[in-house]
C-alpha cells in the first residue's frame, strides 16, 4: 500500500442513475417513487433553450415539494460556456430547502471548470448558512476532459463521481457513429487468412479505453466511476451487455435514460447471491489461514491470498449497503 492514503467519496449507492428532464414536471413524482438509487433533474441537454428558465423553476419546486425518500438527488446544471449556468447554481441552492445532494457538471474540460463551480457553490452555501455541503458529479464527455481526467478528478473536495458521457465524447473525438453508446459494426477485426476457410469478423468495444481510463482516474481519487447512457431503451439485452462490461472494468453504476433501464442497472451492479456466498467463503478461509500462520491458501482448487480478502470485502460491503437501503 502506498504511503499516500486516498480518501474515499461518501458511500452512496449509485447502481442506477435516472435522468429526468427538468421541463417534464409530470415525471418527477414517478421518479421519486421508482427504484433508481440516484436521480438527476436535468437542466442541460434534455431541455431546449426556450424552456430552460421554466425548467429551473420546475426543478426548484420539485426539490422543495416532492418526497424523495432516501434517494440521492442531483441537478445537472448547464455548461460553463452558457449564460444559464450561474443562475442554475444560485437559484437552485438559494431557493431550495437543503434536500439537494449533488450537482452534476457537464462537459468538464479542465480543473478550473470544477474550481469555478466550487467557488460559486461555496459562496452561495456560505451566504445561506448551509451546513450540508453539496457534492459534485463530473461528466467526462470531451477529448479535453479525458485528456485531463486525472486532474479533473482531484480538482475539488466536493467531487464524488466521474461519469462517461458517450454521445458527446463521440462527437468530440469525431468518432464515426450516431448512436448513444453501444457497439459499432465497423470497430472489429478479421481473423487471419487460413487457406480457403472463411474469415470471421469479431466486433470490439470501442469505448474500452475511455471507460478504463476514467475508472482508473476515479478510483485513484477515491471517486465512483459511473457509465453513462445507452440510447436504445427498447434493447434491454444491449443495455445489460454494456452495463456488464462497464462493471467488469470497475464502474459501479450506469445511467438510466428511461425507467425500463433502472432495474437492469440495479441488477447488473448488485452482487448475486452466489457471488456474496463465495465472498464470505473466501473471508472465512483466509481468516482460518491467518490463524494457521499462512498468507495464502487453496479454495476450490484456486489460490487465494491477502488480495482475495480485499476483493471479497468489496463484495460483502456492497451487499450490506444494498441490504441497508432496503
Amino acid at each position: 500500500m502506498s504511503f499516500t492514503i486516498v480518501e474515499p467519496a461518501p458511500a452512496r449507492l449509485n447502481r442506477s442513475e435516472l435522468a429526468v428532464p427538468g421541463s417534464r414536471s409530470e415525471l418527477f413524482e414517478k421518479a421519486a417513487k421508482g427504484n433508481a438509487d440516484v436521480i438527476f433533474l436535468d437542466l442541460e441537454d434534455a431541455v431546449g433553450p426556450d424552456d430552460k428558465p421554466q425548467a429551473r423553476k420546475n426543478v426548484i419546486e420539485a426539490i422543495n415539494d416532492i418526497d424523495w425518500g432516501d434517494k440521492t438527488l442531483s441537478v445537472r446544471i448547464n455548461g460553463l460556456d452558457t449564460h444559464y449556468m450561474y443562475r442554475d447554481v444560485v437559484d437552485v441552492i438559494e431557493q431550495t430547502n437543503g434536500r439537494l445532494d449533488l450537482i452534476m457538471i457537464p462537459k468538464v474540460g479542465i480543473p478550473s471548470d470544477v474550481y469555478a463551480v466550487d467557488m460559486l457553490v461555496t459562496q452561495v452555501e456560505d451566504a445561506m448558512g448551509r451546513d450540508k455541503r453539496i457534492g459534485f458529479e463530473l461528466i467526462i464527455e470531451t477529448a479535453l476532459g479525458m485528456a485531463n481526467v486525472e486532474a479533473n478528478a482531484t480538482a475539488s473536495k466536493r467531487n464524488e463521481s466521474l461519469h462517461f458521457g458517450v454521445a458527446d465524447y463521440a462527437a468530440s473525438t469525431k468518432a464515426r457513429m450516431t448512436t448513444i453508446g453501444g457497439p459499432n459494426a465497423i470497430y472489429g477485426v478479421l481473423t487471419d487468412i487460413d487457406g480457403d476457410k472463411p474469415r470471421e469478423y469479431h466486433w470490439g468495444d470501442m469505448w474500452h479505453f475511455a471507460i478504463s481510463r476514467m475508472v482508473v482516474a476515479a478510483r485513484a481519487a477515491g471517486l465512483r466511476p459511473i457509465d453513462g447512457p445507452f440510447g436504445d431503451f427498447k434493447d434491454g439485452d444491449g443495455y445489460r451487455a454494456q452495463a456488464n462490461r462497464a462493471a467488469a472494468l470497475g464502474c459501479e453504476g450506469k445511467w438510466a435514460i428511461h425507467p425500463s433501464q433502472i432495474d437492469l442497472g440495479n441488477e447488473v451492479n448488485s452482487p448475486s447471491e452466489k457471488e456474496i456466498a463465495q465472498a464470505h467463503r473466501i473471508l472465512e478461509a483466509m481468516e482460518q489461514a491467518q490463524k494457521d500462520g499462512q498468507g495464502a491458501v487453496s479454495l476450490d482448487g484456486r489460490l487465494i491470498d491477502i488480495a482475495s480478502i480485499k476483493q471479497a470485502d468489496v463484495m460483502v460491503r456492497k451487499a450490506a449497503q444494498i441490504a441497508a437501503a432496503g
